[in-house]
């Protein structure tokens, strides 16, 4: 009887380290396949495969960040792709949420989208409230950028006479001097290849905020970060100031605080594979990204992370244990 009582006791213990021994597998909510990012997610998925001990990612397209957030709520996907305007929306029950506020916590930003408000040279604006009375479109028909721009101008107490297009068709307006200028992404602190294309046959401005109507941003829409763009951001272009969404990696709250540390140790340690997936990540500290355009607190796995370097979290990426 003791031989039997001590067999089945190792057959126990020996199943249970066959169970911790076997990896957690995780789905990460991408978006597109056809998209930039989704390579991005996809390097992403085999950095934490090769070096988070004990995880195992399948990388999921999505419909990008309403779907991600929505099939986290039901435990559909374990983590994934956010922009940190929705994400922050999210998290206090704004917006697209009314009432129905997330638990989500922020893991890294891996790309910043200053919102560049560009204008012809010979517009006769040098200022934001200048665009009172100017043909001007805010961004893309049906776009964050369009979105956010409006909501900006709202809080500044701004107006413009706004046109709606595609980026071709406000391209061409621009050069043929229909509209004076657009808000458009930049692509990190480069003005994008639109407005480049512009720029080649047509002088361009790029309007900033004031000191004051950044503070009134930073006070009144926490949904948007704002920052400062150094000169160079196209030929001729001074230092600016402007207002900005990242986009990033969130994950429940409810994920385990050693699953999210080793997931985020493995993307901060890597130095070729997220740039060899994302060009505009050559040369680019996604640390400082997540300081920069993060709205919403960091997961306590990811915030040991960042305190392990002796980094000091602004108040809006603090835990919530602190």
């Amino acid at each position: 009887m003791k031989y039997t009582l001590r067999a089945l006791a190792g057959a126990t213990m020996l199943a249970g380290m066959a169970m911790s021994a076997q990896a957690q597998d995780l789905l990460i909510g991408s978006t597109s396949a056809s998209s930039s990012h989704y390579a991005y997610f996809v390097s992403v998925g085999q950095i934490i495969n090769e070096n988070a001990g004990g995880i195992n990612t399948t990388v999921v397209e999505t419909g990008a960040t309403m779907d991600n957030i929505r099939r986290m709520s039901r435990n559909q996907i374990d983590l994934g792709l956010v922009t940190t305007n929705v994400a922050q929306h999210a998290n206090a029950g704004t917006n697209e949420f009314d009432g129905n506020a997330q638990d989500l916590r922020l893991l890294w930003v891996y790309t910043g989208a200053p919102q560049n408000v560009v204008v012809r040279a010979d517009a006769g604006v040098d200022n934001l409230a200048g665009l009172a009375s100017v043909k001007f479109n805010p961004g893309i028909k049906g776009s964050a950028t369009e979105s956010t721009t409006e909501a900006v101008f709202a809080t500044l107490g701004l107006t413009a006479e706004y046109v709606r297009g595609s980026t071709t068709d406000m391209v061409n307006s621009i050069k043929d001097n229909r509209v004076a200028g657009y808000v458009k992404s930049g692509s990190g602190n480069k003005v994008d290849g639109s407005t480049m294309d512009i720029a080649t046959t047509t002088g361009i401005s790029i309007l900033g905020l004031s000191a004051e109507q950044a503070d009134k941003l930073r006070a009144e829409m926490p949904d948007i970060s704002v920052v400062e763009i150094p000169a160079g951001a196209a030929d001729g272009i001074p230092a600016y100031t402007t207002w900005s969404f990242g986009v990033g990696v969130a994950a429940p709250a409810s994920m385990d605080d050693e699953t999210a540390y080793k997931i985020v140790s493995a993307i901060m340690a890597d130095k070729t594979a997220q740039a060899n997936a994302m060009a505009s990540l050559k040369g680019a500290s996604i640390a400082d990204m997540t300081l920069q355009f993060g709205t919403i607190p960091l997961h306590p796995g990811a915030a040991r992370w960042f305190k392990e370097q002796g980094i000091d979290l602004p108040t809006k990426l603090q835990p919530d244990n602190g």
